[in-house]
């Protein structure tokens, strides 16, 4: 047994025995690492074990572990990490160069499912045997966690993303260069007529991020029903806007409120803008029938294009088992989506990169053809690295009219994709 692991050992059971608090007592604990640490010290000095070189050091760490979340504590409180990665006994984080870092401090498998099991306790989600794959928003709803352990997988095996878009704005996008001003106002116009819009993306581009800052230029007066697996979206709601969530995995891997019982619930009920955190699943089914209830509806799907993107919508309805034709569910899409926002993640080194940029915005047109989608770009990029640039074309009518019956008198749809009208964003 290591040093740490020793001494940490006797300071949880003394920690027990006298039954202190971290959050309570947290000065008599930071004592006691102390005088453990010095008291250690004194023995090894005296031949029983090897000094330590560096006790405050020891005792910085020791009073992270019984207090704070080990090793991932100083992790934590970094506002430039995005994501942790645990497998097993190594930490990895991606910070705002956008590449993985290793974290050099030493720690153990067992430590780091200690860390697991303290992200959990409070929520309503346990991580054993019986319920391998758990994801749980934790830290007081401010990241969230997906871990795996064996069975399922060979290791402790964690992914924890820091929410870091509570702000975000289709402004602060303009300013971080994801788009320019004139997408960005397109887009906002957009959100003020409730129109049926699509992020897509792979996984780290920025979907939700996007998703936000566009839910948060939509008016106070449109009532928003979101739903999400795990929640992720944190944007201010009207009072009559509301939020769900999905149940825990239960121990048959089945839920008792999946998303598609709460899209069910949202449609029986008042709603302008239904919001769908991420689609993968039988839940795009009620998706189509929230184009024939009238209301838009927004939400992200993974994808590397936005012509994928529409298609994995209908391959993702069809799992449903609703027996409805592959032709009916696609022509319900072509005409209930407005628009495709599809993000790219630049590729640096280690296969991560800190550029997530709007790649394209798509219009979805009327087709006659059963067997695929008629796509428009009406923002695009030359090449990844390219300036995004307005193609000349619009988006359909109904949109479009719908647009500029909430613009000031006299600004068109072609102001806003030209750039000579802005609103503030």
């Amino acid at each position: 047994m290591s040093v740490y692991a020793d001494l940490r050992r006797r300071l949880a059971e003394e920690i027990e025995e006298r039954k202190l608090s971290p959050d309570e007592d947290a000065a008599r604990i930071q004592r006691l690492v102390k005088e453990t640490v010095q008291a250690y010290q004194t023995a090894a000095h005296a031949g029983d074990g090897r000094p330590l070189r560096d006790p405050h050091e020891m005792a910085r760490r020791l009073w992270h572990g019984i207090a704070g979340y080990g090793p991932i504590t100083e992790l934590l409180d970094r506002p430039d990490i995005e994501e942790i990665f645990i497998e097993g006994d190594r930490i990895s984080y991606i910070g705002s160069s956008g590449r993985l870092e290793a974290l050099l401090a030493p720690t153990t498998e067992s430590e780091n499912r200690q860390i697991v099991d303290r992200l959990l306790a409070g929520t309503n989600r346990r991580l054993d045997a019986s319920s391998a794959i758990q994801q749980a928003r934790v830290l007081d709803g401010k990241a969230r966690l997906t871990a795996v352990i064996p069975p399922v997988s060979d290791r402790l095996s964690v992914t924890l993303r820091k929410y870091t878009i509570s702000d975000e704005t289709l402004g602060t996008l303009v300013d971080r260069q994801a788009m320019p001003t004139s997408a960005a106002a397109f887009l906002w116009a957009l959100a003020q007529v409730s129109a049926s819009t699509l992020f897509s993306g792979p996984t780290g581009a920025g979907k939700t991020t996007a998703m936000s800052a566009y839910l948060r230029a939509v008016p106070d007066d449109i009532c928003i029903r979101m739903v999400e697996e795990v929640r992720e979206l944190h944007i201010p709601l009207s009072l009559h806007s509301s939020f769900y969530e999905a149940s825990s995995v239960a121990m048959d891997g089945g839920r008792r409120y999946s998303l598609r019982d709460l899209i069910k619930v949202c449609l029986a009920q008042r709603v302008d803008l239904l919001c769908v955190g991420e689609v993968r699943g039988e839940e795009a089914y009620e998706l189509t029938r929230a184009v024939n209830a009238g209301c838009g509806f927004t939400c992200t799907v993974h994808a590397n294009s936005a012509r994928e993107a529409l298609s994995a919508l209908v391959e993702n309805s069809l799992k449903a088992g609703e027996n409805i034709p592959e032709s009916v569910a696609r022509r319900s899409f072509a005409r209930g989506i407005d628009v495709v926002v599809h993000l790219d993640r630049r590729i640096g080194s280690g296969g991560y990169g800190p550029a997530r940029k709007v790649g394209e915005i798509v219009s979805i047109a009327p087709s006659m053809a059963t067997d695929d989608f008629t796509t428009e770009p009406i923002f695009s990029r030359e090449s990844r690295d390219a300036p995004m640039e307005w193609t000349g074309t619009l988006p359909q009518p109904d949109v479009a009219r719908r647009i500029e019956e909430i613009l000031p008198q006299g600004v068109t749809v072609k102001d806003v994709l030209a750039g000579e009208w802005r609103p503030h964003l």
